[in-house]
């Protein structure tokens, strides 16, 4: 009999965020007790198990053909197992990511692996991926998958794999989360409702991704699905979807049909969700204890010109006091450098937090990545700060450095206001504060708020670096 195939799904860890943010120029400012100060901050934030499974990868795994034997490596935590022979070895690739992801791919086809690469990076740019692989997987993968390891037994592999259109995610297709270590995760309790967007902001690529409209599974498959997890993992839920309340319809069905479940959960909803009393009320019945919001931007003129038409800034400070009043604390997202915003959006930014109680503010700096519309645009206009022909140039920071020219404020007075809103919101007293007044999850409010604390302050150090002549030069 042959043997079983045996395939490795890699996942890379970032630079930045909670898998362990670090300046950009470490090795140059740190020295002594500040670098150890640094390196044991990062270590800290990475092993409060903020971090979360990568869905993608574990979608994949499940995916069942007979002879065929898969696992997930998560470079977050463990180093690839490379003392077994793997048949294949298929790694995610996300833009910003790129040269750790090729660099990986090109060593280990060096030592006789075979490579996939799939992921955002791959469908979007798969030019730039062809000369670091074997196989080039396009799109969604929930269908091909299994076609890859179908050739892999026969070993009649392609060198490309494409969808013949998105999945019909109405079919079910369980979710095994029994392979990972659970201990190393804020929780493995991590589900998908939908994907697509009808909305179309020029920052983001889910609509190009996954397509201009709401694609949803069946809610009979995904009640079934955290009844299931519930038995593996009593830890939180985590709603990956980017807009949780998108079909209010759907969504009362849903959390109405998992009240008796008795589950606490965190997602990501759009502020509307302040303007719909009865989704509200059954999201907090339902065990909904804390939301990302999109707020992105306060200035009108931002909103219109990035296409952030939903949600208007009229409604937004009344949605957020009706979500909070009802027992969920809010992690409120801002981009600051949207071309409509001025050295006074600092100021409307404070004003808001202090108005609305946000229990996690996040201050972002546009990331015009490749693949998106504003990065189009920024290009032709010659305000990129990075050379956009070559993609492994853009990188993920955590607001680390300037990517681009804001469009009505000059780079240095950009990155001293970008500096002195940061520094008067995160503060030692201000997330204690904050962690207190929550009106639920307050550890995790709590601790999000000394983590950003922190990052925030990197990222304050790296941006004037940037600006006083050791950052990234105008291409």
């Amino acid at each position: 009999m042959d043997k079983r195939k045996q395939v490795l799904l890699v996942f890379l860890a970032s630079d930045s965020g909670v898998d362990g943010a670090r300046s950009l120029f470490e090795e140059q400012s740190k020295k002594g007790v500040k670098k150890w100060l640094n390196t044991s901050i990062r270590n800290l934030i990475k092993q409060t198990q903020f971090a979360i499974p990568p869905l993608a990868l574990m979608i994949l795994a499940s995916v069942e053909v007979e002879g065929v034997e898969q696992k997930i490596c998560d470079l977050r935590f463990e180093e690839l197992p490379l003392d077994k022979p793997w048949d294949l070895i298929g790694i995610s690739v996300q833009t910003g990511m790129t040269l750790k992801a090729f660099n990986l791919a090109d060593s280990l086809r060096a030592k006789g692996y075979k490579v996939a690469l799939g992921g955002a990076h791959v469908t979007l740019f798969p030019d730039s991926c062809r000369q670091h692989a074997d196989i080039l997987v396009h799109g969604e993968a929930d269908d091909i998958w299994a076609e890859v390891l179908e050739d892999l037994k026969k070993e009649t592999l392609k060198e490309q794999y494409f969808p013949g259109d998105f999945p019909d995610l109405s079919l079910p297709r369980p979710v095994k989360h029994q392979l990972l270590d659970k201990q190393r995760y804020f929780t493995t309790n991590i589900i998908q409702t939908g994907r697509g967007c009808p909305y179309s902001c020029d920052f983001c690529n889910v609509y190009i991704l996954n397509g201009n409209r709401h694609r949803r599974r069946a809610i009979d498959n995904v009640v079934d699905e955290v009844r299931r997890f519930r038995e593996h993992d009593k830890r939180i839920f985590f709603f990956v979807d980017d807009s949780i309340n998108a079909s209010e319809e759907y969504a009362h069905e849903l959390f109405s049909r998992l009240i008796p479940l008795n589950i606490t959960w965190f997602g990501q909803a759009t502020t509307m969700l302040g303007k719909q009393p009865l989704l509200l009320e059954t999201f907090a019945r339902s065990g909904c204890r804390a939301l990302l919001v999109g707020i992105e931007s306060l200035e009108p003129a931002s909103r219109d010109t990035h296409k952030k038409t939903q949600n208007r800034s009229t409604e937004l400070a009344e949605a957020i006091i009706n979500i909070r009043a009802a027992g969920i604390s809010l992690y409120g997202s801002f981009i600051y450098g949207l071309d409509g915003d001025t050295l006074e959006t600092p100021a409307a930014i404070l004003d808001f937090i202090r108005m609305t109680k946000l229990d996690v503010p996040g201050i972002n700096i546009l990331r015009p990545n490749p693949g998106t519309k504003v990065f189009d645009r920024l290009r032709e206009e010659g305000r990129l700060l990075f050379d956009p022909d070559d993609l492994g140039a853009y990188r993920y920071t955590f607001g680390q450095e300037m990517l681009y020219q804001p469009k009505n404020i000059d780079l240095p007075d950009f990155i001293k206001s970008y500096s002195e809103l940061t520094s008067e919101i995160f503060t030692i007293s201000n997330s204690l504060r904050r962690g207190l007044a929550a009106p639920s999850a307050k550890s995790a409010v709590l601790l999000f708020n000394l983590f950003y604390t922190h990052l925030y302050a990197l990222s304050r150090n790296d941006l004037m670096k940037q600006i006083t002549g050791n950052g990234l030069k105008k291409s």
